[in-house]
């Protein structure tokens, strides 16, 4: 087995290691992007796609909007239902800044295309990664490929972008990781019918919180709270509808129904590893963190994170300059815990918790204060856009 050569190994060809890929050429740094999965699984597989302002000007500066500025659907806020009564929250009027809907399974098509109408080399379906000798000058990222060949590949740097499941946290010692567990899950659907609202709809209800959002102006994406460890099985489109009706339930509107799909459930929980390099490795995205997808941070903590990645690897590996990768850990986590906390306040003042009249209460008062005070209105606008200082 020869070893190969290449300035950037990058693990995981979901958004984060493909847009870096991406920049990374710009620059003139070449790279090889390595993908345990298809590309069909890659290209197919289901995410939500809420794009703050920030990463709407990043893949269009890249030259990656050209059907994002076709497909995307901008809003310029959202709605918080509760008691019975539905607000708007106007981000134009707050902050002068919107947000887009545009499926993160949409970005990465757009992605890949760009990166193999490049010349750029993705392997997919490859098997047995690991790295080593991240701790030198010269790290190696071994895989074997999809035709079953044995590769090595001796890089500069590592970048690793392979999600919460991959091996590159693994490779870093001495991790220290903050986790939050929630008592509830998400059941999310995606129905063949044309959305009832023009911009989000984040409902509190008794039952559970309810979230209505929108994949295309003929698709809804509806998500249910549900118990945490909750059978998808159970749920039959009926029930589905029946609890989407009555959380959603607001005289004079009415949620349309249509045939669902797709019909998933997704645990909820808030995870930050530190550190975020050890030696040649860098951790990029869900590899570092994950966070509850109420504040729809997710997707644009991984852009953000290879918005600061990529320059310092170009700023080192062009211009021999290091500093903005020695520095890349603490700037991407002063980010990383802005988003954190900020979809853990989304969460615990939308989400019910049966039993615990005292958290009603403090959810119920919390919202009444967002929606009637401008100054509590802009810390939401400014942080869900995606303008708040980190």
């Amino acid at each position: 087995m020869g070893v190969e050569r290449t300035q950037v190994g990058i693990i995981g060809a979901g958004p984060a290691g493909l847009l870096l890929s991406h920049l990374l050429a710009l620059a003139g740094i070449e790279s090889v992007v390595v993908e345990l999965r298809s590309r069909q699984h890659c290209e197919q597989r289901q995410r939500a796609g809420l794009l703050e302002a920030g990463t709407v000007a990043t893949l269009r500066d890249a030259g990656l909007a050209k059907r994002l500025d076709v497909e995307g659907i901008e809003h310029g806020g959202i709605y918080l239902q509760y008691a019975g009564e539905r607000h708007h929250l106007d981000f134009r009027d707050l902050v002068d800044r919107t947000v887009t809907i545009y499926a993160q399974t949409e970005i990465v098509k757009d992605l890949i295309a760009a990166r193999l109408a490049a010349g750029q080399r993705i392997d997919f379906s490859i098997t047995d990664t690991s790295v080593s000798d991240v701790d030198s000058s010269r790290p190696v990222l071994r895989y074997v490929d999809e035709a079953g060949a044995a590769r090595a590949v001796e890089c500069d740097v590592i970048a690793g972008c392979d999600g919460f499941h991959g091996i590159s946290r693994a490779a870093v010692p001495d991790v220290v990781a903050y986790e939050r567990a929630y008592p509830f899950s998400w059941l999310g659907i995606i129905a063949d019918v044309a959305p009832s609202t023009d911009e989000l709809i984040y409902a509190h209800h008794p039952d559970g919180f309810a979230l209505h959002s929108v994949r295309t102006p003929h698709v809804s994406r509806l998500y249910l709270q549900v118990p945490a460890g909750e059978a998808i099985g159970s749920w039959s489109d009926e029930r589905i509808w029946e609890n989407l009706q009555k959380r959603f339930a607001l005289p004079g509107w009415t949620l349309r129904e249509g045939p669902i799909r797709e019909k998933a459930i997704t645990p909820m929980r808030s995870f930050v590893s530190t550190p975020m390099r050890y030696g040649r490795l860098f951790l990029a995205g869900d590899a570092a963190h994950i966070v509850p997808p109420t504040g729809a941070k997710g997707l644009n903590l991984a852009v953000s994170d290879v918005a600061l990645l990529a320059p310092a690897l170009v700023a080192w590996l062009r211009d021999g300059d290091p500093s903005l990768a020695d520095t890349y850990p603490e700037r991407a986590l002063r980010r990383v815990w802005r988003a954190t906390h900020f979809s853990w306040w989304m969460t615990q003042m939308l989400h019910a918790v049966p039993g615990d009249a005292f958290n009603t209460q403090l959810q119920l008062s919390q919202l009444r204060y967002v929606t009637a005070s401008r100054p509590a209105a802009v810390t939401l606008a400014e942080n869900y856009t995606g303008s708040a200082p980190a």
